[in-house]
């Protein structure tokens, strides 16, 4: 058997509908993370669509309980041909975001796939059921024409990435042995555009914490006490502006990278980012001097998701008592989470802000994770990609992490 031969079996099982079919049954599952009490379609999941495909391609499988979050199970699946053979971790998520059923345009349902030109639509089909579906599809392709892998299989399926991946690590810890292989290989994310083949090496991390300020209990009058009492929003406000310019510069030193590394800045260079079918860039945001590419890929950004003050709703004419903001940082492989919050406390105080309360949110992901251009693995992927796609014309994009979050870190730093 050549690849040719597990290419052109993969095509004819997408071509016959096949893919299509076994797709939609996974998509008619309401897996969405972050409604409550949907454990019996979490392990409906898991029982009903992983382990039989699995078990049919020798797979031994079994179902681990969350420690964390008991509506969250985990699949651990193994196929070990030889001990002594290159052995590969595959990650995949069966959870999808909410469904919002009801609000999808019409002809559009959540949990049923869905044709419409050259587009497939349904909930997880491209996060991450799709992703999975299709990598699982292709390893039984090559065994059913060669009778075997010619490397060894490990896989782990959680069910609770879109709410934060609660207990990862500590699954990854506790079966580390069950877990542990020569490379991760998995597919999440964005391509950098949807024509170009893309590779990514890790992915930036993501620190969520809140900023409030309470002065006072109730709103009082603003005619009677407007210039007498100070305004929590105006204060957040300007504290806010003292962390991060009004075009989104970090001000915070120790928030910011030192630099990017020469290797990883070839790599960065070499990638386009363009806004598609999103909205339009703003070329003045973020980090002077930087391309879009290095600020996307090479670079902390602190936002601001959220901002209350008073009742938005209904806004009444009194001086709110409190202010409240989400803000986040996405930050890449070279800086250190543990330090953003003494930073910003650090800074707000100096900056007579002392009265700015910071708190880290629950459940924010570990650290970021990144590879080199020059890794072998990189370099074997790549070559890869590129004898597949020979044909295709089409050049394949490294990214040396995404500038989105995965949690990468649970098997490159907790497994490792």
């Amino acid at each position: 058997m050549d690849r040719n031969s597990a290419i052109r079996r993969a095509e004819r099982f997408f071509d016959d509908g096949s893919f299509f079919e076994l797709l939609s049954a996974r998509v008619a599952i309401n897996t969405g993370s972050r409604t409550d009490d949907r454990k019996p379609q979490m392990m409906e999941y898991l029982k009903k669509e992983m382990m039989p495909a699995l078990e049919n391609i020798d797979f031994n499988c079994r179902i681990i309980e969350n420690p964390k979050e008991p509506c969250a199970p985990f699949l651990i699946a193994g196929r070990i041909e030889d001990k002594t053979l290159p052995t590969i971790l595959i990650y995949g998520h069966g959870d999808t975001v909410p469904s919002m059923e009801g609000r999808w345009k019409e002809g559009l349902s959540p949990f049923k796939l869905t044709k419409d030109g050259d587009r497939w639509y349904g909930r997880g089909a491209a996060d991450n059921k799709g992703q999975h579906t299709i990598n699982l599809t292709a390893l039984e392709c090559v065994i059913k024409e060669r009778k075997k892998l010619g490397f060894n299989v490990k896989l782990l399926i959680e069910m609770g990435e879109e709410s934060g991946s609660p207990g990862l690590h500590a699954i990854c810890e506790r079966k580390k042995d069950a877990l542990k292989a020569d490379v991760l290989i998995a597919s999440d994310g964005p391509r950098i555009d949807p024509e170009t083949p893309t590779i990514f090496g890790g992915s930036r991390a993501v620190y969520n914490f809140d900023l409030t300020i309470n002065l006072r209990e109730g709103g009082h009058h603003s005619g009677n006490w407007g210039g007498l009492l100070a305004n929590p929003g105006i204060i957040l406000s300007h504290a806010i502006a003292s962390m991060v310019d009004a075009k989104g510069k970090i001000l915070i030193n120790a928030l910011r990278p030192e630099t990017i590394p020469l290797g990883i800045k070839k790599a960065i260079d070499k990638l386009t980012v363009q806004g598609n079918e999103g909205p339009a860039i703003d070329p003045t945001w973020g980090e002077p001097g930087l391309s879009s590419a290095q600020k996307v890929y090479g670079w902390n950004t602190l936002d601001v998701l959220a901002f209350e003050c008073g009742d938005p709703g209904e806004p009444v004419n009194a001086i709110p008592p409190k202010a409240w903001a989400r803000c986040h940082i996405r930050f890449i492989a070279d800086s250190n989470p543990d330090t953003f919050i003494p930073a910003i406390r650090k800074h707000l105080d100096h900056h007579d802000f002392s009265m700015v309360k910071i708190e880290p949110v629950p459940n924010n992901y570990g650290l970021a994770t990144r590879m080199a251009p020059d890794n072998p693995w990189v370099k074997f992927v790549t070559s890869s990609f590129e004898t597949t796609l020979g044909k295709l014309d089409k050049k394949v994009a490294f990214l040396p992490n995404l500038g989105g979050t995965l949690p990468n870190d649970a098997f490159s730093e907790v497994i490792d």
